[in-house]
């Protein structure tokens, strides 16, 4: 009897849960549901939760998920403002927003959804890239690049297109991850950089040629200066040797044979001052002195050991 009745409520409570069921249904947090009545869309439900509804047939609840799907696209041939040609792939994350919207415009299929939007994304930058030069894709100048500018404008006009074609889901995100050239367009691109770079290198040259002419200008004008000390300086001194010499002038005018010999003798010297062979005539002067005539003899100077200390020699001519 005990047996029997403990089968009796297991069997009951399975009809309640299963009863519960049917009138009962879970919103997980990763997920969003609508719920149809008759195949209709009826109500949206977005927050994590337990929900009612009517049994199938007459509710039926389609759940989805909320997380964001991302996805790339192909490779697409656009023309920029100027005409040239670019291969555009760009990344695109989006994720359900309207569940009734959503189900009843793709049947609930993400692959559908997806498909729609490429061909969002294909007339978005094809519309986006035409307003744009060439410059502002690929540039050696960083002020021309407007990649983030770009990037706004196509997710902003995908945006406004989901929603105007009630799609019931947001694009989160997008960029451009790659961009391709034409063999023809990358040879174009080659030239204008080098003759970019050419007016950059023409610009630092100019300047660098403006800031040694500077240079130059700079030191020519101390070492004037220098040369004007100088010159001022040796004119002060050879004032004062001028000075000191007429005190010996006046001592020499005294004696105008001392003189004369001194002037001889000095004369002697530079001219045997190196190292050489003269055949002269002793009558020549200054050699004349190495006689010892006249009244200032000097006999000890004319001594060749004391004349010619590096081996000079004095020949008389014959």
């Amino acid at each position: 009897m005990k047996r029997n009745a403990f089968t009796l409520i297991v069997g009951l409570a399975l009809l309640l849960l299963f009863i519960a069921l049917l009138f009962v249904f879970q919103v997980r947090t990763t997920e969003v549901a609508v719920v149809t009545t008759f195949g209709r869309p009826v109500r949206n439900i977005d927050q994590p939760n337990l929900y009612f509804k009517w049994p199938w047939p007459i509710q039926k609840v389609y759940k989805f998920d909320k997380r964001i799907h991302n996805f790339e696209s192909a490779a697409e041939q656009a023309l920029t403002a100027d005409g040239q040609n670019l291969l555009i792939t760009v990344y695109v994350g989006w994720n359900i927003t309207d569940p009734k919207l959503f189900f009843p415009r793709f049947g609930g299929s993400d692959r559908k959804a997806q498909d729609s939007l490429e061909g969002l994304v294909r007339n978005a930058f094809s519309g986006v890239l035409g307003r744009h030069p060439f410059s502002h894709f690929v540039s050696t100048d960083p002020q021309q690049l407007k990649f983030v500018d770009i990037e706004s404008e196509i997710l902003q006009r995908i945006q406004t297109d989901a929603r105007g074609n009630n799609y019931g889901i947001d694009v989160k995100f997008l960029g451009i991850k790659k961009l391709n050239l034409p063999e023809s367009v990358t040879k174009l691109v080659f030239e204008r950089m080098q003759s970019e770079r050419q007016v950059q290198v023409s610009k630092i040259q100019s300047e660098g040629e403006g800031e040694a002419a500077k240079i130059r200008s700079a030191a020519d004008l101390e070492s004037a200066k220098l040369i004007a000390d100088a010159d001022a300086e040796a004119t002060r001194i050879r004032g004062l040797g001028d000075r000191e010499a007429a005190k010996s002038f006046e001592v020499l005018n005294k004696e105008p044979a001392l003189a004369n010999f001194l002037l001889q003798l000095s004369g002697l010297e530079t001219f045997l001052k190196e190292r050489a062979t003269l055949v002269l005539d002793l009558e020549t002067p200054p050699l004349n002195i190495l006689k010892g005539d006249g009244p200032l003899s000097a006999p000890a100077i004319a001594a060749p050991s004391l004349l010619a200390p590096r081996n000079q020699q004095v020949r008389k001519s014959e």
